[in-house]
């Protein structure tokens, strides 16, 4: 598993969120970005990714907060379609926040043009709304 900065502007995370462009630019550090996940095939444990991904979240804010002074408000991942369902994350209670706007974008290194991801987030306060658009 693999966390990295989010992305500066997702459309669809930003209208769930509701927040304007200059607080997201202020509080976008409040959240993580699940880069990587991965359990090896021949791993067989029924509903382990879920069961890890649910693990992750309630330790998470607290890791980070006492290693780089940040405590995350809300995470987000990518899950690509034509690949993949997300079926952990839903059952880890992510939701849907919408499809990203980058098909149109070409990859440099293979000239193709990228897919469209689904883009799934995970509140980790119920006022989370509060917390991401406070100035």
């Amino acid at each position: 598993m693999s966390w990295s900065s989010a992305p500066r502007h997702i459309g669809c995370r930003d209208r769930y969120i509701g927040w304007s462009q200059a607080i997201r630019r202020r509080n976008v550090h409040l959240m993580a970005y699940n880069s990587r996940f991965l359990i090896l095939p021949w791993v067989k444990v029924r509903y382990l990714a879920s069961h890890i991904l649910s693990e992750v979240a309630k330790r998470i804010s607290a890791d980070w907060e006492a290693r780089i002074a940040t405590r995350f408000i809300f995470l987000e991942t990518f899950v690509d379609p034509e690949r993949f369902r997300g079926t952990c994350y839903r059952a880890a209670n992510w939701v849907y926040l919408g499809t990203t706007t980058a098909g149109a974008r070409t990859t440099r290194l293979t000239g193709r043009t990228a897919s469209l991801k689904e883009v799934l987030g995970l509140p980790l306060s119920k006022d989370f709304r509060e917390k991401l658009c406070a100035t």
